[in-house]
């Protein structure tokens, strides 16, 4: 059993649909039993949520960005050259969709608020549509293929924007759904990014929400792998943008690339590698427009040969500090400095205190932190009129680099690389951490030095 995964430029256009169609019936002759998830055409979501928003405001020109969704979605299917009862079939099956998207705009504008649950009904259409017009391709190709609404199996909780999935009444119903399908030797094209709750409210998954339904549907399933292909030939080494020199990484573990993701990478959101880690099942990233590629393995358990495999780079970040010679030895500091953070609904991306406990800092989005700052100040009004601590202050435009792998758990001198690829240009490292994983050292840098550090070190590893 085998789960693809076809993200939204894959599907731009109609002979994208049909190169997609090319390769799924190449890897079907391999894998009969087959599933895939497919994302909405690329550019359509935004444009379902740009449509809500005008509609919400009362702006009439939602009605002029649906229609030009339609004229994309008629366009395709003309230039698809599908047999004609299919094609008419596909038509009105788009038709109802349109219709259905339109009359949840109209509610929105006559109310004048859209609703989360509103926007995540409205943000899922593009999968629903996407979906058909695979399967119709698929089917005037001769292959047996049914679009499947995921909302019918992927059970959430009502978080809308970010629902998370119930495992195992997900796996219950998704396997109630699709293996009588795939017993009859039909292959399932099933909506990405989109849920629902027990009551049957339309959810999405968020971020990454096309590749998180691949993963359910791998667990789900009991899949001995999920493809997930995309635009690029795999995980990079580092952002080509940034190194012209960035390889593809053949080979991940779980560990490292979540570590990846989290610090920035282009590689799958953490929690949608969550469904394989339980089950063991390997992802792969390929590329769409290069199949020949052999792409990116994620596996189970780190191989690391001494091997750094990735540099990572996010901007935009702020160092916060809390200093004092009065926090020596009192208790609590730490604790009601993230509480107060958390309280903010603020995401820390990477922590580090001094061993003399005389200061802590940690690094957020630079957006959040004047009201960190000014909310640190209000919950330690006391100690800073006591002396106990002397400051809270921000440092602004800073970036986090990581250096990922999981070589750097076992082999001597790796830090001592990282630091004097940057000693020798002259970047100064304003913070340091390395988790107790040992499978990331990540430090700050000012954010007009970072692209430098990240070359430098990169060809530190690599060069």
């Amino acid at each position: 059993m085998l789960v693809m995964k076809f993200g939204g430029t894959s599907v731009g256009d109609a002979t994208r649909f049909q190169h997609v169609a090319d390769l799924i019936e190449r890897v079907r002759a391999r894998h009969p039993r087959l599933a895939v998830v497919v994302s909405a055409i690329a550019g359509v979501t935004d444009a379902l949520i740009r449509l809500g928003h005008q509609a919400a405001r009362g702006d009439p020109g939602w009605a002029a960005t649906l229609e030009a969704l339609a004229a994309q979605h008629r366009r395709t299917v003309d230039a698809l050259a599908l047999p004609p009862a299919e094609a008419a079939a596909l038509e009105e099956a788009l038709r109802a969709g349109f219709g259905q998207a339109e009359a949840v705009a109209r509610a929105v504008a006559a109310l004048g608020e859209l609703s989360p649950s509103a926007l995540d009904r409205l943000a899922g259409f593009g999968e629903r549509w996407s979906a058909r017009i695979l399967a119709a391709v698929l089917r005037a190709r001769g292959v047996s293929a049914e679009a499947v609404d995921a909302d019918a199996f992927v059970v959430t909780d009502d978080r809308f924007g970010e629902a998370s999935p119930d495992l195992e009444r997900t796996r219950e119903r998704a396997r109630a759904h699709l293996l009588p399908l795939l017993e009859r030797g039909v292959l399932p094209v099933v909506t990405g990014f989109i849920g629902a709750t027990p009551e049957g409210r339309p959810t999405t998954l968020g971020r990454g929400g096309s590749d998180f339904s691949a993963t359910l549907l791998g667990y789900a399933l009991d899949a001995e792998a999920v493809w997930i292909w995309t635009d690029v030939d795999g995980v990079m080494s580092a952002d080509p943008r940034i190194v012209p020199e960035a390889r593809t990484i053949p080979e991940l573990s779980y560990i490292e690339a979540a570590e990846m993701a989290y610090f920035g990478a282009k590689v799958l959101h953490p929690r949608t590698l969550l469904p394989c880690i339980d089950r063991r099942i390997p992802v792969r990233i390929r590329n769409t427009f290069n199949p020949q590629h052999p792409g990116t393995w994620i596996v189970p358990e780190p191989r690391g040969n001494g091997q750094v495999k990735a540099v990572t780079l996010i901007k935009g970040m702020s160092l916060i500090t809390v200093e004092g010679r009065g926090m020596l030895g009192v208790p609590g500091v730490a604790a009601r400095t993230f509480a107060t953070v958390a309280g903010l609904g603020v995401n820390i991306l990477m922590i580090s205190q001094s061993s003399s406990e005389q200061n802590i800092c940690f690094v957020i989005p630079a957006a959040a932190a004047p009201r960190v700052v000014q909310a640190l100040r209000a919950a330690f009004e006391r100690e800073i009129a006591r002396r106990d601590i002397e400051d809270i202050w921000a440092m602004d435009r800073v970036a986090i680099i990581a250096v990922v792998g999981a070589g750097l758990r076992a082999t001597p001198g790796i830090a001592a690389r990282v630091f004097n690829a940057l000693g020798a240009c002259r970047i100064n490292v304003l913070s340091i951490a390395q988790g107790s994983s040992e499978y990331n050292l990540s430090l700050v840098v000012a954010e007009s030095e970072a692209e430098e550090a990240v070359r430098r070190i990169h060809a530190a590893f690599y060069g």
